[in-house]
């Protein structure tokens, strides 16, 4: 079967190369263009599974389509992965704010690249939460009818984004997921969860969980998962 269609907005000729080069030796279907007004266009004519978008484009930049991408309709819940240079901090929480799902910062491994588009394209789908299905994860119980978390049996208070976090990476044990991923899964119309702040988070919860707080591993590179 066919994989997924990827639009590739990237206006240096030998990096978007790379970028098709390794993504359809994946087996992923590349379209490619070089301008944000071309990227518009051709997410309208065929709606991609997901978007790579550079924020440095001649014309309209990486914001303004990531902006347009969002307000359309057919494309409002396309994946956005920024690809962007590493001192445009700024743009990467302006872009975060708009919509998009994750960044990729230049220079980056190919191999890297790949593994989060692949994470970015599994986790699309989110699956309704059971919230009568208690988790067991080593000593840590997740109750989240209850929003209670318990370790070695004893209650363990956790902010309600603590919480949220815990038990989306627990649903999943070995699978990593990027900030952004994280913070697609866990925010809310009215619960502000920004990328930057994943990390903070996973802090106080590492602390609160103990010894337990062992079992979310930090991905280098990629983000982060709950150990098997």
């Amino acid at each position: 079967m066919a994989k997924e269609q990827l639009l590739v907005i990237e206006d240096e000729e030998d990096l978007l190369e790379l970028i098709r080069f390794n993504l359809e030796r994946e087996g992923y279907r590349i379209t490619a263009v070089a301008t944000g007004e071309a990227a518009v266009r051709a997410a309208e004519t065929a709606t991609p599974d997901l978007v790579l978008l550079d924020l440095m484009l001649p014309g309209m930049d990486g914001l303004e389509v990531c902006r347009l991408l969002r307000r359309n309709p057919r494309t409002a819940g396309v994946p956005i992965m920024m690809v962007t240079a590493k001192g445009e901090e700024a743009d990467i929480v302006a872009g975060l704010e708009l919509g998009a799902s994750d960044y990729v910062t230049k220079p980056f491994s190919p191999r890297v690249l790949v593994a989060r588009v692949r994470v970015v394209l599994r986790s699309r789908t989110r699956e309704p939460v059971d919230e009568a299905k208690v988790l067991h994860r080593r000593d840590v119980t997740i109750h989240p009818g209850r929003r209670e978390v318990r370790v070695g049996g004893e209650i363990t208070p956790l902010t309600h984004s603590e919480f949220l976090i815990l038990h989306f990476l627990a649903r999943r044990p070995g699978w990593v997921f990027t900030r952004g991923q994280i913070v697609d899964a866990v925010r809310g119309d009215d619960y502000p969860v920004t990328d930057r702040s994943v990390d903070v988070q996973l802090v106080g919860l590492r602390r609160k969980l103990g010894a337990a707080g062992t079992c979310i591993e930090t991905v280098r590179g990629v983000g982060y998962r709950f150990k098997e």
